[in-house]
């Protein structure tokens, strides 16, 4: 046989192999999870929304591996615990976890010493969904747009949890984006309980996720001002983005995008840093499957849990952003409006 023609089969051997091996990986693989179980840990405690939210997930995730996908409760430190033990757990792709990536990002940046990992480490699986928030007034508020309630340099008196809550987040960089005089009220309940301080006129307005000022709204509780957000809310489509009710001076733009970075971390769905290529390839692409699933969305959509599924790479890009994107001036003035020392 000539040296041409060796080199030739050669060639044309390792290009099957090449065409092969994928296949062959994502059949190991598959064969790895068949029968196995896949422990899907929660921070918080049975009934909570990420509880909830994981135990819809679960049984359609299960169906895709082949395997057993159980929902483990590890409550602790507002979900830190959780994730510190999902940190160092074994890169096998048989720990996954349904996190609350605002939380865990704003832990981060502030230095929580519970926080004992580095959030851009992880593998990540998919954002399950990332609600924007809204800023609502009460149903008798003067205030019924943005631009009037930029125009009223009034004292605004803000419902919130606390300084890092959701609410509170909300409200200061808002606040800080919008040149608002603010006043951050903390000790409210929850979303319920700032909202209806809000309808009773003791506070001015609140920043709380779609669901809630769906629900709020809906009940003419509360009036809608605008979605905090690049897009609109899907509950609120006749309402306007902040962005498009105002204009946002060039110094402050960096609050508002801010604040849509850390509120886009979301309903993160990760598993332990340094897993192996092909395994977290297969596992990407089951979660993938699985959270296209229509009847998981479905479901999803009568219990009010609505899935919308974002990509492992620009889910990590969004953590990125978040945990080192800012420049230091911009880091110095987040950590004064989140409260850190």
């Amino acid at each position: 046989m000539s040296m041409m023609r060796r080199t030739a089969l050669l060639s044309l051997a390792v290009c099957w192999a090449a065409l092969g091996s994928p296949a062959k990986a994502q059949d190991a693989e598959k064969a790895f999870y068949a029968g196995k179980t896949v422990r899907m840990i929660v921070g918080s405690g049975v009934g909570g929304g990420y509880d909830v939210f994981s135990r819809l997930i679960a049984p359609y995730l299960a169906k895709t591996l082949g395997a057993t996908v159980i929902v483990e409760n590890v409550p602790g430190a507002g979900g830190l615990v959780a994730l510190n033990k999902l940190y160092i757990a074994p890169p096998d792709g048989l720990q996954i976890s349904l996190s609350q990536g605002t939380m865990a990002g704003i832990a981060q940046l502030t230095g929580d010493q519970a926080a004992r990992f580095d959030l851009a480490r992880f593998s990540y699986l998919a954002t399950v969904g990332a609600p924007p928030g809204l800023w609502l007034v009460g149903p008798d508020s003067p205030i019924r747009e943005v631009q009037q309630a930029v125009d009223a340099k009034m004292k605004w008196r803000w419902a919130s949890t606390g300084g890092t809550s959701g609410l509170g987040i909300g409200a200061a960089f808002t606040c800080e984006a919008l040149k608002l005089d603010c006043h951050i009220v903390q000790g409210y309940k929850g979303s319920a309980d700032a909202g209806l301080a809000v309808t009773r006129g003791e506070m001015d307005a609140v920043y709380v996720p779609e669901s809630s000022a769906n629900h709020f709204v809906k009940s003419k509780q509360n009036w809608a001002l605008a979605t905090i957000s690049r897009t609109k809310s899907r509950f609120f489509q006749d309402r306007p983005t902040v962005f498009e009710a105002t204009k946002i001076s060039a110094e402050r733009l960096w609050a508002m995008d801010f604040l849509a970075n850390i509120e886009g971390l979301g309903r993160l769905l990760m598993a332990p840093p340094g897993i192996p290529p092909a395994r977290l390839a297969y596992l990407q692409a089951a979660v993938k499957e699985t959270l296209h699933n229509p009847q998981l969305i479905a479901e999803g959509e009568k219990m009010e849990r609505i899935i919308e599924y974002l990509d492992p790479a620009s889910t990590h890009k969004t953590v990125v952003a978040v945990v080192s994107g800012a420049t230091p001036e911009q880091k110095a003035s987040a950590l004064k409006l989140l409260g850190a020392k």
